[in-house]
């Protein structure tokens, strides 16, 4: 059987919600197969998040693995396609470590490409009528870091990857925040996890940035 991994994160920074977690278990609540989904929210921390998501690889073995994370200012679905070696945490995580210029994984290359269809999920959420582009950045704080675990720690054969979320309506911080509503979040979630599964050979369509 094969088995989906999806995980969100909980609330940091000092926000009172994270919609990639929200967003996670919403996802599971609505799943119908026939795929096994495993969904978690990882806690914001470099040690714990890594290591949580490491047990839930172990322990699962997933055939899939989508982390998703809050990009608060971003107002698309961002399908990260390049997770960086590098930790340079701008603000604490919510242990209070704030790393600077260390590897994610020491020894380990100084990217890795994901291995999900990237350019074919990008292109299916904008089907669906909501916005998303292919990322090139997924920054420095623990999403990249999440990001940069899910594939090391990837079995052969394993297809993983990472997608940022904007703030949802109902959960920004202030009423001028770019936001999507929470229901086209959980949907594109839901269209990276089919995606993935139907789609074996990325898009070959142009997908770059200038800058």
């Amino acid at each position: 059987m094969t088995t989906v991994l999806l995980t969100g994160f909980e609330p940091f920074g000092g926000d009172a919600g994270n919609p990639s977690g929200e967003a996670v278990h919403l996802v599971a609540a609505h799943w119908t197969g026939p795929e096994v989904l495993v969904t978690a929210v990882l806690p914001v921390t470099f040690a714990g998040a890594a290591a949580r998501l490491r047990e839930l690889m172990s322990e699962h073995e997933p055939d899939v693995v989508i982390a998703a994370g809050l990009a608060g200012g971003r107002t698309r679905i961002g399908i990260e396609r390049v997770a960086v070696n590098l930790v340079d945490a701008r603000i604490p995580d919510n242990d209070g470590a704030q790393p600077i210029d260390e590897p994610s994984v020491v020894g380990a290359p100084t990217a890795r490409f994901a291995t999900l269809p990237v350019k074919a999920i990008s292109a299916a959420v904008e089907d669906a009528g909501i916005p998303a582009e292919v990322s090139y950045s997924a920054g420095t704080f623990v999403c990249n870091h999440v990001f940069f675990t899910a594939l090391e720690a990837s079995a052969p054969g394993t297809r993983a990857g990472f997608v940022h979320v904007p703030w949802s309506a109902e959960h920004a911080p202030d009423p001028d925040t770019l936001t999507l509503p929470l229901t086209d979040i959980v949907r594109a979630l839901e269209v990276a996890v089919r995606t993935t599964l139907d789609v074996e050979t990325d898009a070959t369509v142009r997908g770059g940035t200038l800058h």
